[in-house]
């Protein structure tokens, strides 16, 4: 059998008429991003933003499509859409000294829920290497292992890595419309990584990036959760700017590590949510410091307590340190994090504080 090409995926989208019925998707030039991987097919549909819901039934008859070609076992739709630059702003008027602003007429417009999901917690760096991904799932170990159900998503579509952390390879099955997420240690989890082969770069733009965040966000059957932990990428682009316009964050927690160069790209990450009104949970620093298994020296390899007096300087609680240590590294390379691995070890301890910090921290801005 010959194998699957880009043609015969678009040969099959061919036979489905476009928004209007006027045309077919591909005669009307809106099907962009075709990847085939090991029989997962993927694209998008580019579709006006506000026509999206109404345009869903189109998207599924483009799946059910391509889903009949011969050696396709998932196929994954996503409606995205150019998005026109906004006018520019004209420059602000001068105030009098003491005049008061009025507040925008209507307020400021409620984000939906997650029906079934409580808060939704945000953890998140300025740069990448910082270890922000280990700490996402072993934060999440550690609050179901205080009772809580949890769940955790991978924001990153660039570079997934919970498949691996959590030694899930399975394929998400998809019901009615909805997508079941798979369960690896008791966690509900969702990631791109289940979607597309391990190798294969995902070449996407802006839009489609923020239409699969807001699928994996808006078409999972999360419920029931007491937490959603979100990994998100590094940065403070598109995937963060998403994810806080479409549901309400109860927090983010920022992960560093404690040299100057990742404490100035936290910081970033840090003022980028304080601008969008999302709390702050606190700052863990991660790979702290060294101690030797061989003579129990102690190393600060990337310094010592920078993230602390970070914390300090901007006013924000300070969660804990984790230190580097082989354990921790390997464990989450073989897909057994160290909380589940070796609960009684100390370093699944340090997690337990930390998740510990974050139920007090939540406990407080709902109180505020």
């Amino acid at each position: 059998m010959a194998a699957l090409s880009q043609q015969d995926v678009l040969n099959q989208l061919a036979k489905v008429r476009g928004p209007d019925r006027s045309d077919d998707l591909v005669s009307l030039g809106l099907i962009s991003g075709v990847s085939i991987q090991d029989g997962k097919v993927s694209f998008s549909i580019s579709v006006p933003a506000a026509r999206a819901a109404e345009l869903e039934p189109m998207r599924q008859a483009a799946e059910r499509m391509v889903s009949e070609l011969p050696g396709v076992e998932k196929v994954m739709a996503i409606l995205t859409a150019e998005r026109t630059a906004p006018p520019a702003p004209e420059m602000p008027r001068l105030k009098p000294a003491g005049a008061k602003t009025a507040p925008p007429k209507g307020g400021i417009k409620p984000k939906a829920e997650i029906p079934g999901v409580g808060s939704i917690i945000a953890v998140a760096s300025g740069k990448g290497g910082v270890g922000k991904s280990t700490t996402s799932v072993n934060l999440a170990l550690a609050l179901q292992a205080q009772g809580l159900k949890v769940g955790i998503m991978d924001a990153d579509i660039y570079g997934p890595s919970l498949p691996r952390m959590l030694g899930l390879a399975e394929k998400p099955q998809s019901n009615e419309g909805r997508i079941t997420p798979l369960e690896g240690y008791g966690l509900k989890v969702m990631s791109m990584g289940f979607l597309i082969d391990e190798d294969a770069p995902m070449i996407w733009r802006g839009p489609m990036v923020m239409s699969a965040i807001t699928q994996m966000l808006r078409e999972v059957d999360w419920a029931p959760l007491d937490v959603l932990i979100v990994d998100m990428p590094p940065g403070t682009g598109d995937a963060q700017l998403t994810l806080s316009q479409n549901v309400p964050l109860a927090g983010a927690v920022i992960v560093s590590t404690p040299q100057d160069i990742a404490l100035i790209d936290a910081r970033k990450g840090l003022n980028m949510f304080r601008k969008i009104e999302v709390p702050i949970l606190g700052i863990i620093e991660n790979m702290s410091y060294f101690l030797c298994p061989s003579c129990g020296d102690r190393a600060d390899i990337f310094g010592h307590g920078g993230a602390r007096d970070e914390a300090k300087r901007l006013g924000v609680p300070f969660l804990g340190e984790v230190p580097l240590h082989m354990d921790i590294r390997r464990n989450s390379d073989g897909g057994t994090p160290i909380v589940v691995s070796d609960p009684e070890s100390p370093h699944a301890q340090i997690y337990g504080t930390l998740a510990q910090g974050v139920q007090a921290r939540l406990k407080a801005e709902a109180a505020a």
